[in-house]
């Protein structure tokens, strides 16, 4: 892929995923379903359904941009017109990122 390729990349939220939005910060909720974690919740241990993951405010302003129809050119110029300097090195960063939400956490998928 070349760099326009990449800046041409649509990313949208994985229906496999919950979260909530508060006062623009994300919080990611992953359900604990493991049978081990199944297995001690029987046993009346306090273990969550939920594991909480809040966003800092880059990453919850860049995860409620991806909506399956902006390019990731489109988050940046958004991202680098709400935080300006703030947000630099922007492209770099930015990428990095959605690579790290995709192929780590799974919480998107390329549209295209």
């Amino acid at each position: 892929m070349n760099n326009e390729d990449v800046l041409n990349l649509v990313f949208k939220i994985s229906n496999k995923i919950s979260y909530e939005v508060e006062n623009e910060t994300v919080t990611i909720l992953e359900k604990q379903d493991h049978f081990i974690q199944k297995f001690f919740r029987k046993l009346k241990f306090k273990i969550p359904m939920y594991k909480k993951i809040e966003l800092d405010k880059y990453s919850s302003f860049v995860f409620l941009q991806i909506d399956g129809k902006k390019t990731v050119k489109e988050i940046g110029y958004n991202l680098e017109s709400a935080y300006g300097q703030d947000s630099h090195p922007l492209y770099e960063r930015l990428l990095m990122f959605l690579n790290h939400i995709e192929c780590n956490c799974k919480y998107v998928e390329r549209v295209n």
